[in-house]
């Protein structure tokens, strides 16, 4: 496995001065991020893929072990803060449970059994899409986990850093992301991990936008949780409804802070009005303004 090799130009990173040592580590993480390119429309085809099943729905299913299952739950958690992704529509499926993502589960990686028996304990179905991470490509919980996923009639993803792998084999939607060896051997924290973590912003970002989760460029699924996210949803409905600032704060109010809903009411639209329009748009809010 080429993320397993040990890189000559390396071998003595120990004894470099250490602004040297980050000079090199960030090229890499560069490299690793030029890697992704040749995957745009392959990311691209299992976002509008997922988005389908998604409307139906469904949940998002990730499944991963170590450093791939953290990066993995990393993207999943991010969804509803910024999104308004139901939390019960987001599956984690960590080798060795919660208890992994902060510490280390001796062998979880290789039980493969367990992953099949999650899948089905969760009830995955064909609504569902299940996202397999492992930077190996060989890791037998995830790869189990795809392929009972795919089983069940769920859309499956894989990521992978090796090529020609179980896991990129198992997923209708394998993603290739070659990132080579890594300055410190074995280390997929480093190249892959960034690699890992940016090919799932792409794929969830771009499955957001096809969900109606982006109108004009804002983030108007974002939940708001806090004072700053509470004024940028002020400004938010202010700019879209093309209304000041008062009568965007009065929209939220009235929409009970759902961004989407307080344009439409700034705009003029009755409440239950813009819950039937939204809800026949999917939540599109730019199908309901356009109507």
């Amino acid at each position: 496995m080429s993320t397993e090799t040990v890189d000559p130009r390396f071998i003595d990173i120990d004894l470099w001065p250490t602004q040297v040592a980050i000079e090199a580590m960030l090229e890499g993480q560069m490299a690793a991020m030029a890697t992704i390119r040749g995957q745009a429309g392959a990311i691209a085809a299992a976002a509008e893929a997922a988005a389908d099943r998604l409307r139906r729905g469904g949940r998002l299913v990730y499944a991963g072990a170590g450093t791939s299952g953290r990066v993995a739950v990393q993207d999943g958690v991010e969804l509803g803060p910024t999104y308004g992704w139901p939390e019960d529509r987001t599956v984690y499926l960590m080798a060795g449970g919660r208890k992994a993502l902060t510490d280390a589960v001796e062998g979880a990686e290789d039980d493969a059994e367990a992953a099949r028996a999650e899948i089905a304990e969760a009830g995955v179905g064909p609504d569902d899409v299940v996202i397999g991470v492992a930077a190996s490509g060989r890791t037998p919980y995830t790869v189990a986990a795809v392929e009972a996923g795919r089983a069940a009639g769920a859309l499956t993803l894989g990521i992978s850093n090796n090529p020609d792998t179980p896991l990129l084999a198992a997923a209708e939607h394998p993603l290739l992301i070659e990132t080579g060896s890594e300055l410190v051997a074995g280390s997929t924290r480093m190249k892959a991990g960034s690699a890992q973590k940016a090919v799932l912003n792409l794929f969830s970002t771009a499955t957001m936008i096809r969900l109606g989760g982006v109108y004009r460029g804002r983030m108007v699924g974002m939940r708001i949780s806090n004072i700053k996210l509470g004024k940028r949803a002020v400004a938010m409905v202010a700019e879209l409804a093309e209304v000041d600032g008062g009568t965007a704060q009065a929209a939220l109010d009235a929409a009970g802070r759902d961004i989407r809903k307080a344009v439409l009411i700034a705009k003029g639209m009755d409440g239950d009005a813009a819950d039937v329009a939204l809800a026949e748009a999917g939540g599109d809010l730019r199908r309901v303004i356009g109507a």
